[in-house]
């Protein structure tokens, strides 16, 4: 049965990227490079964190029966989740190359398309990154409801807030740009909010296939894995690490990591 505090756990990412879509409201540009670097690094360390102590050990402690096997579910669910990213990166850069290819027209026109193509393409690879970050923490709640051992709360809500934190400049990088480039700020906002509603949304599919999916969970759990270290290693360690003072997102990325192992151990 799904309560209060699960649909709670599933809205935490939706919120993040809302909130960061606001920013359109009461910033004339994009974040700091100071905090944007802060705010990736911890998001950074919250969720490898999270993905070893709530989801990859958790899918070993389950495969406890296999013995000296115990890792093969894990190492298995793992890299299909790397997999998974990889080829969602290969698919838009594709797309990029599709649309960037306009037919015979006139050069104003061709800049015009290009830039609604643009816009349309920066909500769709967002949006797309968004699936499995929803799916992540529908899996770890969906071990909650079903009782899975080793799949506690603390985890679950730790892993929730630390891809809502992640989502933040997600949700800003949409808003602005647009209204920067003539949308209204209320429509900004709202393509900002919108591409994060994917994430409850297949949080909540997940949910669905609950007692389905429990055979498979070891293999679910490290699959969220793979694809958390991935956005994490493409995305989020670059991002901080740019430029000068890049050690304000490693301490950040070293905060994330410690306050969510240590809140995963505290309230599991």
């Amino acid at each position: 049965m799904i309560n209060s505090d699960v649909i709670f756990g599933l809205m935490i990412p939706f919120w993040g990227t809302a909130l960061g879509a606001a920013a359109v409201f009461f910033m004339k540009h994009r974040f700091g490079k100071g905090l944007s670097r802060a705010l990736t690094g911890f998001a950074a360390g919250v969720m490898i964190a999270a993905s070893v102590w709530s989801l990859i050990i958790p899918a070993i402690e389950q495969s406890e029966h296999m013995g000296r096997f115990s890792f093969l579910c894990a190492f298995i669910g793992f890299w299909l989740g790397i997999l998974f990213l990889f080829l969602l990166d290969r698919v838009i850069p594709l797309l990029r190359r599709y649309l960037d290819n306009p037919k015979a027209d006139t050069q104003s026109k061709v800049a015009q398309k290009k830039g609604t193509r643009a816009r349309a393409l920066m909500v769709t690879a967002v949006t797309l990154h968004n699936i499995p970050e929803g799916m992540a923490v529908g899996v770890v709640y969906a071990g909650l409801m079903t009782g899975t051992q080793n799949v506690t709360l603390g985890g679950a809500l730790a892993l929730a807030l630390g891809i809502a934190i992640q989502n933040l400049p997600e949700g800003a990088i949409i808003s602005m740009p647009l209204h920067a480039q003539g949308k209204s700020k209320p429509k900004a906002f709202l393509c900002g909010v919108l591409s994060g509603a994917v994430e409850p949304i297949f949080g909540a599919l997940t949910l669905l296939c609950a007692a389905l999916i429990v055979p498979a969970m070891p293999y679910l759990l490290s699959f969220a894995a793979g694809a958390m270290v991935y956005v994490v290693v493409e995305e989020l360690i670059p991002e901080m690490t740019q430029g000068e003072h890049s050690h304000i997102g490693v301490m950040f990325f070293a905060t994330g990591f410690t306050l969510m192992m240590s809140l995963d151990v505290a309230l599991g």
